[in-house]
């Protein structure tokens, strides 16, 4: 590269756990995304994924939405023409206004999710939206909303996680449902690897980090809360159970012991699969303590989520494993807990009427009439891959009457079924700031290149919409500059976002924190309410139940479909390099069904179910219990050369017990032998085991 070299360091700002550091070295006009070795900015180094697609995909002209499109085609053909951004407002406006004329706001429905992860991109858009008075897809449906709802009956919060400085002090550290190598691997990379204490992995998948633990254990799917209620078990035996701390902290506990004496381990071995000696040796490991607990979010996605989490949730407050150092269980840890003003950044007081809001699961039915929605904006988000009932939902968006608007840096495949489709800039083209679902840390975000074509970041391009629709209010149209000012300062950081530039990433604690050192929790009795009359008043039992999913019925398997290695959500699904990587999409078999099949890898199968049917490539290993298959999410479906389609095209949209939540992995399908279809180069793609 010619010229002065210069280095700026922001933060990578995906979709995982934590902000990952990097660099960007840029000589004249030649620019290199890098990992950040010496972890100025985070502690953990930028991941393979992200820094082949910041250099790739991500600055390459070609594949980027450079200025504002309008579809001159058939919805969904990919025909647009380049317009201005000021013909565009003036089409996006002129809609809306003429719906709320007619029908009111409530017509108009926006869609959005994380996103870039970083603050004001996520949440200042909702000023319009709160503003407009339009209707919502509820975010958290897509993702982790039951497990929300049921640490909110349990501990009255689910944002407010332990302090991963406090592994030093751990003598142990359980990941449940959480798979660091493939969805947080600075974490995985770093964090565990540093950590003294004994690791516990308990997953059906025999991922990068179950297979690297101290122990691993592998139930069956939907046997989460038998298992936890075994290890009750075996603590209670053992002498572990903390009744002094449940006595001080806790009410209802006796509505579990009541279930304690049935659920032996062998009982557990029977319900979930996993050895009786195993959930013997994990439950005094931890039970022992002090110990972490690591909650993923892949663990609430099943049909009884819910339930799930209410009874893992119960090994901290049985064991004592709170309000000291190294213990404590995690979720994620929100905003609001590092100061956070969450209601100023969206805007909350400029709604003025009833928030209303449907689940991602009942997306279909609600884009099938015409009645219910009119206009439909997505932002930080791309349901088109994303979604459930695929097939489904992909006519449904194809409605002529359906004004469409997607903003996105690329033409995903949401964006080929709109109306409008307006750039959004990515995180290396403005500053903002960005909190980490897992440390304790405010970090910068520092725009490192101009924003590419005519895109413009989210908050920008809400600001000029909210101007076209005559809007006043000074808050719609408020800079980036004094909101990140004032998050900062809230945050601890006296300069200001100037200073949190300076420093990359602060703690906003300097010393570890305990969680819950106060014994003080915000349910409504201030205490752990393992007998929640929250929830009883909602339907639910009262207390967590150690109840299983029933097993697939004869010929049917359990599908799971969590994060890809290479994949942020669909995010780098455009990515050459990262396909190339990806290579084919395949499923993963047990070598036992495998041989009752007749199958081996590199055979051609199809996974079929009364949603929908997808062809795929095997891979035989012993990743997953017999009974159960494994794909992964997110392929961008047009990148799928003849379905057109990815795994969501199996999944009926099935809801959690609790928040109305997607249950994906409680899909169950068939599975049909097409015999021996792959090619050698395909077979020379798929990874050795």
């Amino acid at each position: 590269m010619a010229g002065e070299k210069t280095i700026i360091r922001t933060t990578c700002p995906r979709d995982c756990y934590d902000a990952c550091g990097i660099a960007v070295v840029r000589r004249g006009d030649h620019v290199k995304v890098l990992g950040d070795p010496d972890h100025r900015v985070s502690r953990g180094a930028l991941c393979g994924k992200c820094a082949i697609a910041y250099n790739g995909a991500w600055r390459d002209p070609r594949q980027r939405v450079m200025q504002p499109l309008k579809r001159v085609g058939p919805k969904g053909e990919g025909e647009f023409q380049a317009i201005s951004w000021a013909e565009a407002l003036e089409i996006v406006a002129g809609r809306l206004k003429g719906i709320v004329a007619k029908s009111g706001p409530e017509p108009i429905f926006h869609c959005h999710y994380t996103g870039t992860c970083s603050l004001l991109a996520t949440a200042f858009p909702m000023r319009f939206f709160n503003k407009l008075g339009a209707s919502e897809v509820e975010p958290d449906s897509i993702c982790n909303l039951s497990a929300h709802v049921a640490f909110g009956y349990l501990y009255g919060t689910s944002g407010l996680g332990f302090d991963p400085r406090m592994a030093k002090e751990a003598a142990c550290i359980m990941l449940w449902g959480a798979n660091p190598s493939h969805s947080a691997p600075h974490a995985h990379k770093h964090w565990l690897k540093e950590a003294p204490g004994q690791v516990i992995v308990v997953d059906p998948v025999r991922h990068a980090t179950a297979a690297e633990a101290d122990l691993h254990l592998q139930p069956f799917p939907g046997s989460d809360a038998a298992l936890a209620f075994a290890m009750l078990h075996v603590i209670r035996r053992e002498g572990l159970l903390d009744r002094d701390y449940l006595a001080r902290n806790s009410i209802g506990w006796e509505e579990i012991e009541t279930q304690l004496d049935a659920c032996t381990p062998a009982w557990g071995e029977a319900q979930s699969g996993v050895p009786a000696a195993l959930i013997e040796q994990a439950a005094r490991i931890y039970g022992r303590g002090p110990s972490l607990l690591w909650l993923g979010q892949g663990l609430c996605r099943q049909p009884l989520g819910g339930n799930i989490f209410r009874a893992v949730g119960l090994l901290p407050p049985a064991t004592g494993n709170l309000g000291k150092p190294g213990a404590g269980f995690l979720f994620l840890n929100g905003g609001a807990r590092k100061g956070v003003d969450g209601g100023d950044i969206e805007g909350a007081d400029l709604r003025t009427r009833p928030r209303h809001a449907v689940s991602h699961m009942d997306l279909c039915e609600t884009l099938e009439a015409p009645d219910k929605i009119q206009a439909l904006i997505c932002w930080n988000i791309n349901i088109a891959a994303s979604n459930p009932d695929q097939a489904r939902l992909h006519r449904a968006l194809k409605r002529e009457d359906l004004f469409t608007v997607v903003i996105d840096l690329f033409r995903t495949d949401s964006a080929e079924l709109a109306d409008i489709v307006l750039p959004a800039a990515s995180f290396l083209e403005f500053d903002d700031i960005v909190s980490s679902y897992f440390d304790l840390t405010l970090s910068a975000q520092v725009g490192a290149i101009a924003p590419m074509g005519e895109a413009l970041p989210n908050q920008e391009i809400f600001r000029r919409l909210a101007s076209a629709m005559g809007y006043s209010e000074p808050a719609l149209t408020e800079s980036d500059a004094p909101i990140l000012d004032r998050i900062a300062k809230a945050c601890g950081v006296a300069g200001g976002f100037g200073e949190l530039k300076a420093k990359a990433t602060v703690d906003v604690w300097e010393q570890p924190v305990s969680q819950f050192a106060d014994g003080k929790f915000p349910t409504p009795s201030g205490k752990i309410e393992i007998a929640s009359p929250s929830a009883a008043a909602d339907g639910h039992p009262a207390a967590p139940q150690a109840t299983v999913d029933p097993r697939p019925a004869a010929g049917h398997y359990r599908l799971l479909s969590p994060a890809s290695p290479w994949l942020m959500n669909s995010t780098y699904g455009n990515d050459p390099a990262i396909q190339t990587k990806m290579g084919p999409e395949r499923i993963t078999i047990h070598p036992e069904d495998a041989a009752r099949l007749g199958i081996e890898t590199g055979d051609r199968v199809r996974l079929e179910n009364e949603t929908g049917r997808l062809e795929m490539n095997v891979e035989v290993a012993a990743l997953i219990p017999p009974g159960v298959l494994l794909g992964s999410k997110s392929r961008w479906p047009k990148a799928q050369s003849g379905s057109h389609a990815n795994i969501n095209s199996l999944n009926p949209g099935q809801k959690s017990d609790m928040g109305e939540s997607s249950a994906v992995h409680g899909i169950e399908v068939r599975l049909v032998p097409l015999g021996r279809g792959m090619t050698a180069s395909v077979k020379a793609a798929v990874p050795a085991k």
